[in-house]
């Protein structure tokens, strides 16, 4: 949509405009909104009855908010999302350093230029998309950068006093009025900066160099946290802390089907990409290697596991298909299991490991999430060998490991083509009757690629023996592998 045509002071009073905080901007929209059951977020999955609750009763108390989360728990995505709840747009006096509200100046540029021109004062119009502004906290960060401070060349070159208000340069907080501003990882900004936000956040001004000037600026502040840094390495001083209106607890996805919308949602495929079918069981093992993270004695809970994991890792996952059909000239179709173990460079960096960890290697630990999950998402798919034991009955693996016995081998080479590896697949007795008997449903991409998911998670309950080839992985009798070790 065009900006409004009002270009003077004059016809903006004309057309009845009334001036409104931002605050009381987002209250108004955030009601529009609810009362037209819009949606407020997109792309936020798992957030529906805890974080978004939340972040509403905030704007509608007019709160300036503190989002105190882990890595990967989309604040700043939030954050960035609450400009659709702005005005489409707003009037300010043109040239203005403060993105004066033409009623409600603040800024003694906006004051003079009235006063002079009055209602020929020149207007100009902000979209909500250029409301946004967002700092990191870093160490570097001074009272200058987020305040403002007196400029020297400036006061020379337009021969003013240092006592005169017009050698002010003002700093990001100041030149953001009337926008929604974000201060990343909060507890990194040093104590005394954080002191320098007293008055914003309370009495909603700023005083610069001790500058008998008081700019009542209209903000609406977002800050986000991260609890090992709110802990470790910095912290929210107590009186900055007390001014914040609501501060919101964000989490990681609860339930797979949230994770499995995230990572769909985020993840960045090409055209060429997403002509690779990868079957809910592969989705769902990479969403089930966060979960398995997100619990390991070697991983350090305090730094957490990002939902980037899981993005990065699909990537991955898919990009190993598609180099296997380059390679081999063929058409794209189907992800494999064997491309699984693709995403381990997705998973190394994504991971902080506690000291054992640390001793293990990030390879290696990679390595044995992927080997959990597959554990774990067996047993939820096909019955528990454990507890078939148990209960003495007949194992419906029997079939399939007798074949193994009779000195069978299957190796499944990275590089085979979609028609030997089917093959492959169907030769084993037993196997694809155990997955139609499960999976009924399945058509024959999802059926093979469930065939081999049950060949490794027996291989993970300890029912088959599995060695990992140069390209590829060899499935064998336990009973033979473990005679041929002791030999």
């Amino acid at each position: 949509m065009a900006a409004p045509t009002i270009k003077t002071l004059g016809e903006l009073k004309k057309s009845g405009y009334k001036y409104l905080s931002i605050k009381e901007e987002l209250r108004n929209n955030l009601i529009a909104k609810l009362k037209n059951k819009e949606d407020i977020f997109d792309g936020i999955f798992g957030y529906e009855e805890t974080v978004i609750p939340e972040l509403e009763r905030a704007i509608l108390s007019s709160h300036n908010i503190l989002l105190l989360g882990l890595r990967g728990q989309a604040k700043t995505k939030m954050a960035r999302q609450l400009v659709n709840l702005l005005d489409e747009y707003i009037p300010v006096v043109a040239g203005s350093p403060l993105n004066d509200d033409p009623l409600q100046p603040i800024s003694s540029f906006a004051k003079h230029l009235i006063a002079e021109k009055q209602d020929e004062t020149p207007i100009a119009w902000i979209h909500r998309n250029e409301r946004f502004a967002e700092k990191l906290a870093t160490p570097d960060v001074s009272v200058a950068d987020l305040i403002g401070d007196v400029d020297p060349i400036k006061a020379a070159s337009m021969k003013l006093s240092l006592a005169d208000e017009g050698v002010i340069h003002y700093g990001i907080i100041p030149r953001s009025n009337r926008f929604i501003f974000v201060i990343n990882e909060l507890p990194d900004l040093q104590a005394r900066l954080q002191v320098a936000l007293f008055n914003i956040l309370q009495e909603g001004d700023v005083q610069i160099r001790g500058f008998n000037v008081r700019i009542p600026l209209d903000m609406q502040f977002v800050f986000t946290a991260n609890p090992e840094d709110y802990t470790n390495r910095g912290s929210i001083v107590t009186p900055l802390k007390d001014r914040i209106g609501s501060q919101i607890l964000t989490h990681y996805p609860k339930t797979i089907e949230h994770s499995l919308k995230i990572t769909n949602d985020q993840a960045k495929l090409s055209v060429a990409q997403k002509q690779i079918h990868v079957t809910e069981v592969l989705k769902t093992l990479v969403e089930q290697i966060a979960v398995e993270a997100r619990s390991s004695e070697y991983v350090d809970p305090k730094s957490g596991v990002s939902a980037r994991l899981t993005i990065s890792a699909y990537e991955c996952l898919v990009s190993a298909a598609e180099l296997r059909f380059l390679k081999s000239g063929s058409k794209y179709t189907y992800a494999r299991m064997s491309d699984l173990y693709a995403a381990v460079p997705a998973i190394n960096g994504k991971i902080e490991l506690v000291y054992e960890g640390e001793q293990e290697g990030p390879a290696v630990i990679a390595q044995n999430l992927i080997s959990i999950a597959i554990r774990n998402l067996f047993v939820q798919l096909f019955p528990d060998p454990a507890k078939l034991k148990r209960k003495k009955e007949g194992s419906e693996y029997a079939e399939i490991i007798n074949w193994f016995s009779n000195h069978n081998i299957l190796d499944l080479l990275d590089h085979e083509q979609d028609k030997v590896y089917s093959s492959a697949l169907k030769v084993v007795d037993g196997l694809e009757e155990l997955v139609k008997k499960h999976h009924p449903d399945l058509h024959d991409t999802e059926k093979y690629v469930m065939m081999e998911f049950v060949l490794h998670g027996m291989a993970e309950h300890s029912l088959l023996s599995k060695n990992k080839l140069v390209s590829g992985v060899s499935f064998k009798d336990l009973f033979g592998s473990l005679l041929n070790q002791n030999l």
